[in-house]
Parts: C-alpha cells; structure tokens; sequence
C-alpha cells in the first residue's frame, strides 16, 4: 500500500495502537550486535509488554540474561542458534524458544540474515508453583486446532497451557472468508503481528485493513474482531496474558 503526502495506516489510540512496516523506524538496543531493533510495543504506548523485530545478520549476535523478565523468541525467517544450558540448538523459520526469568542468553546468526519477533514479559510468580523451565520447539510440530468448531479457524498454542505460565503466544490462521465467531471483549491485553493474508480488524470502534508485516497492540478490553479476505489463508502470531488474579 503506496502512502504519499503523510497519509498512513499507523494509528495510535489509547485502547490499541495499528503500526505497518512503513513507519517502522529502526534502533539499537544493549546485547544486540550487528543487528536492527525496531520497538514496536512497548509500555511507552501503554502496554504491560514488549513486542520487538531483530533483523539479525548473519555474524550477529545476542549476549545477555532475561533477568526478571521472560521472552518468547520466534524466528519470521532466516536462520539462528540459541545456547541454552551448554547445548547449542539451531532454530529455522518457525522455530521458537520460550527463555525463563534469570536465563542466560547467547543467539548468533546462522549464517544467513534471519527476522526474529520478541515478546517480553516480567514474569509473576505463582505461589507454590515453580517456575516454567526453557522450550525449544517449531510450529510445524503443533497441529492446528479448530476455535470453537471452527474447522476454517485453527489455533496452533505454542507454551503449556499450564499454571507456571502467566502468557501465552498463539498462531491462528484462517482460511479466506473465516472470522472471529463473535466481538471479543476481555480483560487479555494482545500483542500480534500478521504472518500472512490480509483481512479486514475490527478494533474498538473502528475497522481497519491489516496485511503481512502489520502489527496490533489491544489493551484489556478492547472491543476485537477479525474477517480473512482475499484468495490466500490469512494467519497471524500473538501474545497474551493469562492464568494471574487480576487484583
């Protein structure tokens, strides 16, 4: 979509915030090397997480600790290794890897420039529940689910659907005319980026055209809706939080 004399697609609200790849303005952020950072969630625009793009080339590394945050790292494209625990793992396109608060980190590139989407969360821990352990896996492993009986609508839950985890990232991929069964309007707040398709969200009162490559933030509450358009699956990744007492 071409945007000439200052028009875009970027909006900013307070209950959810639209971002496409055309205003991304990249950065630097500490422990990255040889790599582009764009923020494009974050708590400076209201949000309880952060959501962050890596184009990572291909001598490119991360060096750090999650201290008391917790990541969920999923890899757009290209190639990457992850250390964890003295074991080198190699991830590819769909890989993810799920990274404990206080978890050292080192990712290299894998020899060809890789995307990669962060979701960062301080972790909340649960009373007389250990805390989650690190997960390497690959979204080609997890079969689609219908939501709701929706056959044309499945979910693929990439973390445990257990207590020790207070988030979750999803991918839901709907076939052309597929939608959400009903407005959703809950307490979760979402972080999600378009995979591929296009498709037309609803978000609070407004209805906006999203592709690949756009990126949704909804706070808690926020009126949501989505309809797959086109002649190609529309699919997108997202984050959630959940399984905390909200007071």
């Amino acid at each position: 979509m071409t945007e000439l004399f200052g028009s875009t697609r970027n909006v900013i609200k307070g209950r959810y915030a639209l971002l496409t790849p055309s205003g991304f303005v990249p950065s630097y952020l500490p422990g990255w090397e040889k790599a582009v950072c764009n923020v494009l969630i974050s708590p400076a625009m209201g949000a309880r997480f952060s959501q962050v793009l890596i184009t990572l080339d291909k001598d490119g590394q991360c060096l750090g600790n999650t201290g008391v945050n917790q990541y969920l790292v999923y890899v757009l494209e290209g190639a990457a290794t992850i250390m964890l625990d003295e074991r080198r793992h190699r991830l590819d396109t769909g890989s993810y890897v799920y990274l404990p608060v206080g978890k050292d980190v080192q990712i290299r590139g894998g020899g060809a420039p890789s995307r990669i989407l962060l979701f960062q969360k301080e972790y909340q821990p649960l009373s007389g529940v250990a805390k989650p352990a690190a997960i390497v896996g690959n979204e080609r492993e997890i079969k689609g689910q219908p939501f709701l009986g929706n056959e044309d609508a499945r979910l693929q839950v990439l973390l445990p659907d257990q207590p020790a985890f207070d988030m979750a990232v999803n991918i839901f991929t709907y076939q052309p005319g597929a939608t959400l069964p009903f407005v959703e309007t809950h307490i979760m707040e979402h972080g999600l980026m378009m995979l591929g398709g296009q498709g037309v969200y609803r978000l609070d009162a407004d209805w906006h055209p999203v592709q690949a490559g756009d990126v949704i933030w909804m706070a808690p509450y926020c009126p949501q809706w989505f309809v797959a358009m086109g002649k190609t699956p529309a699919s997108y990744i997202y984050y959630k939080d959940i399984n905390r007492d909200p007071m």
